[in-house]
């Protein structure tokens, strides 16, 4: 059970929920093009359709697996409040790890090693090794000594991206009706699919939705408030070559694996995930496939800065066009690049407010903030771009994507508290 007698009110309505809805694979499928991209994303959306109306809330799930509910405002009648307030997370979880048969466990963290699969059978039989957790992989992981949190047994991830996000704003909804005696206005709730491959906002309703500001709970660490992310674009190379029987191939074949691997070495090696922090840009390979007639590479190009992010893009297309120097009768590279998304900040900056008041709820339950650009995006960073300014705050998950997730109990309690104190800041 990751519930304990001695969680407050609100942290066991997130706990509860969070138990709940990690039993639901909701993987999302980048190489789908419906949305939501996976069935599986419909069979949590109805479960928390139907939590919502247990509490009773007018719930909508449309045609697109989006989910938009309204906690009516409980100050006294005439009194409106000045702003309609909304909060949105995302149903699906990364493709990058699995997330069928996610076993989770609380534990008290004493700084020792953990090791996740301790108790899989896989492990008792010695037919995999240990799959450890600690400090000397993950350093962060020090902050949490002798606090709760809640770990994987290592061969799926946890979900907390960005199921913490959504029960933490389940079990808001289900304390503020409890507790009557915290004013509020309408909040607006809204939950996506498709969020992890890119396209958690291209379908959702702003108008409909009908709220001034929102926060998407999608964050990582304490304090976290994010309002400026990476610019985003996606790039694809194909690369045509001739296959020719390999007894009588010189001269004359042209392998497209072997033009593939020379592109990848022209790129910037210094230009990567692995190479890069902050506010630095990047260049990512996320997947490579062909044969000798045949090659694709996929990269997402990243940064901050718009017109290093242009110049960004200007690169590719003249790397590209540079190696087709060498065939001037034939195309043998092309280059298509797509943007994804581009960075929230120009949105933000003329709300300020947004960022002031979480920061007062935060000092209020004595959290430092901390403002930090996402290396990544959201939801919210899309929907700021559609007219709803919509920072990003912290949930206390940690690791996302991968089997050494990990969920701060103590850092869920304090997101709570936050999202109690603000929901009060907009009436």
């Amino acid at each position: 059970m990751l519930v304990k007698k001695t969680d407050s009110e609100i942290l066991q309505y997130a706990l509860e929920y969070f138990q709940d809805y990690i039993k639901y694979e909701s993987t999302s499928d980048p190489k789908n093009p419906n949305c939501p991209s996976s069935e599986k994303i419909w069979i949590l959306a109805k479960r928390i359709k139907a939590d919502l109306e247990e509490l009773g809330l007018k719930v909508e799930l449309d045609k697109n697996c989006y989910l938009y509910a309204t906690l009516p405002s409980n100050l006294p009648s005439g009194q409106k409040a000045k702003y309609t307030l909304g909060l949105i997370a995302h149903m699906d979880t990364s493709p990058d790890m699995n997330g069928k048969d996610i076993k989770a466990r609380r534990l008290n963290y004493t700084g020792d090693p953990i090791i996740l699969n301790e108790k899989h059978d896989n492990f008792l039989n010695q037919k995999e090794e240990a799959i450890v957790l600690s400090e000397d992989l993950f350093p962060n992981l020090a902050k949490y000594k002798d606090q709760d949190i809640i770990v994987t047994d290592g061969h799926t991830l946890l979900g907390a991206d960005d199921k913490a996000g959504l029960v933490e704003i389940m079990a808001l909804v289900k304390y503020l009706i409890n507790h009557p005696e915290i004013p509020h206005g309408d909040l607006k709730i809204a939950f996506t699919p498709d969020e992890e491959i890119g396209r958690g906002a291209d379908l959702f309703d702003v108008e409909k939705f009908a709220a001034d500001y929102a926060y998407t709970l999608d964050g990582s660490v304490l304090g976290e408030i994010e309002w400026e992310n990476f610019n985003a674009a996606a790039a694809v190379i194909d690369i045509k070559g001739l296959s020719v029987h390999p007894g009588s191939a010189k001269n004359k074949m042209r392998n497209a694996m072997t033009l593939a691997a020379q592109f990848i070495l022209a790129m910037p090696e210094s230009e990567t995930p692995e190479n890069t922090e902050g506010v630095e840009g990047f260049y990512h390979l996320v997947e490579m496939n062909g044969n000798v007639e045949d090659a694709r590479l996929e990269y997402i190009i990243r940064d901050f800065d718009k017109e290093n992010f242009a110049k960004r893009k200007s690169f590719m297309q003249e790397l590209t066009a540079k190696f087709n120097e060498s065939y001037p009768d034939e195309k043998v590279f092309s280059c298509q690049i797509q943007d994804s998304y581009y960075n929230m900040k120009e949105k933000i900056e003329p709300h300020r407010f947004l960022i002031d008041f979480a920061k007062q709820a935060m000092q209020e339950i004595d959290i430092e903030p901390i403002e930090l650009p996402i290396r990544g995006g959201t939801d919210g960073s899309r929907l700021s771009f559609m007219s709803l300014p919509c920072p990003n705050l912290f949930t206390g998950g940690e690791n996302f994507h991968g089997k050494y997730e990990y969920l701060s109990v103590e850092t869920m309690q304090k997101a709570l508290d936050t999202i109690v104190i603000l929901v009060q800041k907009f009436i």
